[in-house]
């Protein structure tokens, strides 16, 4: 079976570290912590008793599919704004756009332009002065939002996923203590039923400098393989599963909101909105190609990830500042964070993710509920 990654640290888990509870008994960050916060309203809490029933089959409609094929809802043509692509085929920065006032017109170009550029950054925004319900709402309009099943959120809002690194030696150094790098390329809960789509996040408290996100581009990763090779790739089907996160996440002292799951999803997927295949992959969550035997599955899953993680020319690294909100499509993207500070300080951070599509080979399988049944039965899932 493929290695599996959950012995990385995660930043959005429970931590030994996080000693101190809420008035309503949840765990949290310490007391320390909790001073140093520039935004203690975001800061995550892990409840024992706050539980939460399985995902099952929901059916998804991409705003994107209702966007102006010209984008001119979002990026209208007298307009004061800025908009550059950090590589040709990969990746935009925007600025001079402020997405807590965009009409629900312009946020339908959004989810397009997303959807085509993979992960736009847009800087100097003011969603987090405005807390978190204003954030949750605001990604509301692109669907149902993800609830995580055992990373902290703050009270009140499960649908919000922090990340949270204290200012202590202990924090900075826990990454390495097991590995030489931080490095660890996933998209993110790919053990869903219902894969995540638009992906928000936003850094809330920064060191002066490092705590880089990466991102891959799996589009353009599928079509730098030989017509050979993307013929033998049709076809075959990953086993993701939740479980050994879950594992891990109770034995640090975390909590389960809702108990973990596996599900099998089309090795190469197409998107919904701009009808193009990608490779859809995760170290941290894919377990085995279903069609193959164990030692097959290890070696293609393994050229796999290193064709896309070796790859610098189809990557690029988001550098953060605060008020900077960055939207990514976690169904044709990968990211890893990059742990390359040594000053013990905060990193504090929220993702907000909308629920998106089964994961399909073709669209003309979109919201089928039966899809994969024979190989669901075949596991015995």
């Amino acid at each position: 079976m493929a290695p599996v990654a959950v012995d990385k640290y995660d930043a959005s888990q429970f931590q030994t570290a996080h000693n101190s509870k809420t008035k309503n008994g949840a765990f949290t960050v310490s007391e320390k912590n909790q001073h140093l916060s520039k935004y203690p309203e975001y800061l995550p809490t892990w409840n024992p008793s706050q539980k939460f029933p399985p995902y099952k089959f929901q059916k998804y409609y991409d705003q994107g599919l209702l966007a102006d094929s010209k984008l001119s809802n979002l990026f209208p043509k007298d307009g004061d704004y800025q908009v550059k692509k950090l590589t040709p085929r990969f990746g935009s920065e925007v600025s001079g756009i402020q997405l807590s006032e965009l009409t629900n017109e312009a946020k339908n170009d959004l989810a397009r332009f997303v959807a085509e550029r993979g992960v736009v950054a847009f800087r100097n925004q003011d969603f987090n002065s405005k807390g978190p319900e204003f954030a949750i709402k605001f990604a509301e309009y692109f669907g149902p939002l993800h609830i995580h099943p055992t990373s902290g959120s703050p009270e009140g809002f499960p649908q919000m996923h922090i990340t949270f690194r204290g200012a202590t030696q202990e924090e900075i150094e826990t990454p390495f203590r097991s590995s030489t790098n931080s490095i660890s390329w996933h998209s993110d809960c790919s053990y869903s039923l219902n894969g995540l789509q638009l992906t928000l996040f936003s850094c809330l408290q920064l060191p002066e400098s490092g705590g880089d996100t990466l991102f891959a581009n799996c589009v353009e990763a599928y079509k730098r393989l030989s017509p050979a090779m993307q013929e033998r790739l049709e076809g075959l089907h990953v086993l993701h599963s939740s479980i050994e996160q879950a594992e891990a996440n109770k034995r640090a002292g975390g909590i389960t909101r809702r108990e973990p799951e596996a599900n099998i999803h089309p090795l190469i997927r197409q998107n919904p909105v701009t009808k193009e295949k990608s490779l859809y992959l995760n170290k941290e969550f894919g377990r085995k190609i279903v069609e193959l035997k164990h030692e097959e599955s290890d070696y293609l899953l393994n050229f796999l990830y290193d064709h896309v993680e070796k790859a610098h020319d189809l990557q690029v690294r988001i550098q953060w500042s605060e008020n900077t909100v960055v939207l990514w499509n976690n169904a044709t993207t990968v990211h890893t964070p990059c742990v390359d500070f040594s000053e013990p300080v905060i990193r504090h951070a929220y993702r907000i993710s909308v629920m998106g599509e089964r994961p399909v080979s073709d669209v003309k399988y979109l919201n089928d509920e039966t899809y994969l049944s024979d190989k669901y039965e075949l596991l015995g899932l």
